[in-house]
């Protein structure tokens, strides 16, 4: 009996596993720009320095004093005064509620993240208070003293009344004394207006306490659950928050249709 030999397959020797090619790095994208840019000192300062509101009161002013009769470089002058008080309100108010903040893990809030180093505000705020002051004496000294009042008071509103039923009072003065500002304010330091018309200061007074309550809209529910208890909050609780948007934003056009009549039928000074 015959045998065959069956030929033997050979097996190829195992090929030695090779990693794929390392892909190339990708060039930094837009978003990473974005990030890196916002990380800059100077951009965190001015997230920090709450520049809608800050921008939006000095714009305001300042259109106020353009339609009053006031030259252009008395109208620069409270452009620059109310957005760098301004400003220094919303570094301060931050520095106040960092931790606060922190808590609720509030978006844009670079002191709360721990991206803007509280010592650095200060110094920015201590910077704010070199330039307000001949900025505001500028006016006047009358209306220098007017703005800077308003300006403590806002400053001490970050940290009084702010978590009770007398919330609304710091808007109030230092809103009230805006007409006070601008109906004293001139060229020079040794110049005197003339004193505000009541209604409208007392309409003023009215539209700071409309913008607490729409500043105080967004944060409703954290300081509810925080044990806050301002004004706004309180309102809220009665009627709901939505009505208390509605009836807010309802008054405040209310209010600022007041002063338009108000300055174009009395006028700004008596």
């Amino acid at each position: 009996m015959s045998t065959r030999k069956r030929a033997r397959r050979k097996t190829p020797p195992p090929v030695a596993a090779t990693e794929p090619p390392a892909a190339p790095t990708a060039p930094a994208t837009t978003v990473d720009r974005r990030r890196s840019l916002g990380q800059l000192g100077p951009v965190l300062l001015l997230r920090a320095a709450h520049p809608r509101q800050a921008l939006l009161t000095a714009l305001g002013l300042a259109v106020v004093a353009a339609l009053s009769g006031r030259p252009v470089r008395e109208v620069g002058i409270v452009f620059a005064t109310v957005l760098v008080g301004q400003s220094m309100i919303g570094w301060h108010n931050d520095l106040v509620d960092r931790e606060r903040d922190r808590a609720d893990e509030r978006p844009r809030k670079p002191v709360a993240e721990g991206a803007l180093d509280p010592g650095t505000v200060w110094f920015a705020i201590a910077c704010g208070g070199l330039l307000v002051v001949p900025l505001s004496v500028s006016s006047g000294l009358i209306a220098g003293a007017a703005y800077l009042i308003a300006l403590v008071v806002g400053l001490l509103g970050n940290v009084l009344f702010r978590r009770g039923w007398l919330s609304w009072l710091t808007w109030a003065v230092s809103f009230g004394l805006y007409p006070a500002y601008l109906s004293y304010g001139g060229w020079g330091g040794e110049f005197r207006g003339d004193p505000p018309e009541i209604v409208v200061t007392v309409l003023a007074a009215a539209l700071g306490v409309c913008v607490h309550f729409l500043r105080a809209l967004p944060g409703l529910v954290p300081d509810n659950r925080n044990g806050v208890r301002h004004l706004p909050l309180r309102v809220a609780l009665r009627i709901g928050a939505p009505r208390l948007m509605y009836l807010a934003i309802a008054v405040t056009l209310l209010v600022v249709a007041g002063l338009v009549v108000a300055g174009t039928q009395v006028g700004l000074t008596q």
